[in-house]
């Protein structure tokens, strides 16, 4: 594994979630990071992508340094040709190449504007550090997507699945603001990738990307979608097809017990912070169906498993251009 930019880096999912469990069990991992770095960017905020990722790090023995861009540092500048007579003090190109000197990953976290559908996806952000950084780099959630949040998932399904071929349910649910489509983008994208039956449901308006979602029912009717569902992933997104926009805040979507008894006793995910009561009900949150806080403790492992795939890789071509 060369970067972890989105889920298309990982070769073998199952062979990962299988490593990331070894982990969390316990397994050595014989200090691989040892007198390596890990550097995190931060362009907006972050609670267990953030700590979990410098946890997993520290767990490799990697030193890590850790920057919230534009507040600690000097504002970028990403467009190639522009005259820089703004605020922004320093070039992609510059930042890039001298971060790849002080470290030997950069990870980094940029969220959309939700104003322009074709800025979001062009990802400028992620994709500069990827161009300009002679290191890997690692997403810590983008405009489009999510792949650790989205390896997380993997593991924590895989984990507690009791069936062999459990019914996953993702649900959309209201929220006061405008949220980027990233969590579900990478959900669906490696829902598809596992032996499970997907399905999304949301409010009509609502529908992701369907170049992501592709074959994926997609069931505008929750009460229909959630029936005999095994795990259901709560979460929402603002429209992709009025893109950014709230069309509605309808609270019928919020995800209650009386939902929860729609259910085949299913497991209830979300990917936190959580809004209660209006995203997931109390009742729900506090039962022993939901399993967030399992879900969120896994962050550790998906990252340290990434982390230790690259810094594997990185080994390999230091052998190959000795013996080159």
């Amino acid at each position: 594994m060369k970067n972890y930019t989105e889920l298309s880096d990982i070769e073998d999912l199952q062979q990962l979630i299988t490593e990331a469990l070894e982990l969390k069990r316990g397994t050595p991992t014989l200090e691989i990071g040892k007198g390596k770095t890990l550097g995190m960017l931060f362009f907006n905020p972050s609670l267990r992508t953030r700590l979990s990722t410098e946890k997993a790090a520290k767990l490799l023995g990697m030193e890590v340094m850790v920057m919230n861009a534009g507040s600690d540092s000097w504002k970028l500048e990403f467009e190639d040709g522009a005259v820089m007579n703004s605020d922004k003090a320093e070039h992609i190109k510059e930042a890039a190449a001298v971060l790849s000197q002080y470290c030997d990953i950069i990870a980094v976290r940029a969220f959309p504007d939700l104003q322009n559908k074709e800025k979001d996806e062009a990802e400028t952000v992620l994709n500069s550090f990827k161009k300009y950084a002679s290191v890997p780099v690692v997403n810590l959630e983008s405009a489009t997507g999510h792949p650790l949040q989205a390896l997380t998932d993997a593991i924590t399904i895989y984990e507690l699945n009791k069936k062999d071929r459990p019914k996953v349910v993702l649900s959309w649910a209201p929220h006061p603001k405008t949220l980027p489509q990233s969590v579900p983008n990478s959900f669906a994208e490696i829902m598809q990738k596992m032996d499970v039956d997907f399905v999304i449901t949301n409010p009509e308006g609502y529908d992701l990307n369907p170049e992501i979602t592709k074959n994926t029912p997609v069931i505008h009717n929750q009460d229909e979608a959630l029936k005999d569902a095994d795990f259901v992933y709560v979460k929402n997104w603002s429209s992709y097809e009025t893109y950014g926009r709230k069309l509605t805040e309808d609270k019928t979507w919020t995800f209650s017990a009386e939902r929860l008894m729609q259910t085949n006793n299913a497991k209830v995910m979300h990917c936190l912070p959580v809004r209660r009561n209006m995203v997931i009900a109390d009742e729900v949150l506090d039962s022993e169906n939901s399993v967030v806080i399992q879900q969120a403790g896994n962050r550790t492992f998906a990252a340290q498993a990434v982390l230790k795939r690259i810094l594997e890789e990185k080994v390999k071509q230091t052998e190959l251009g000795k013996n080159a």
